[in-house]
């Protein structure tokens, strides 16, 4: 079992950036395959990215295709998502997920999670 706790969010206006930290309190960290979802105001959650353990690997969905860069940093207990060029769209909450199957991009395929944070783009 592992903690998570999202920061990072923000207002920002279209073609901005933002980058989203994701904390782990569990000791074992290192053993989780990560990704990250957004959920927008009445939409389902939607699969954004995702890394491997070993950070060697990741995978994106279309939508954040070329704007996007999932990273983390094992030694700090840390996961990131780099978020550039910005659009309206990409308004929701953006929550980080970890489990033991890599590229999951269905939520229920994992089984910790964090509270989100808002993020939200004006045009």
């Amino acid at each position: 079992q592992v903690q998570l706790v999202e920061s990072g969010g923000g207002l920002v206006q279209a073609g901005d950036s933002l980058r989203l930290s994701c904390a782990a309190s569990g000791r074992t960290f290192g053993s989780y395959h990560m990704a990250w979802f957004r959920q927008a105001p009445g939409k389902e959650r939607e699969f954004v990215a995702a890394i491997h353990w070993s950070g060697s690997r990741t995978f994106y969905a279309d939508s954040g295709k070329g704007r996007f860069t999932i990273s983390r940093d094992n030694a700090k207990n840390t996961m990131y998502l780099q978020m550039n060029s910005l659009k309206p769209e990409d308004t929701a909450v953006y929550y980080c997920a970890a489990g033991n199957v890599y590229l999951t991009v269905i939520a229920g395929g994992y089984e910790n999670w964090g509270q989100g944070t808002r993020v939200t783009v004006s045009s």
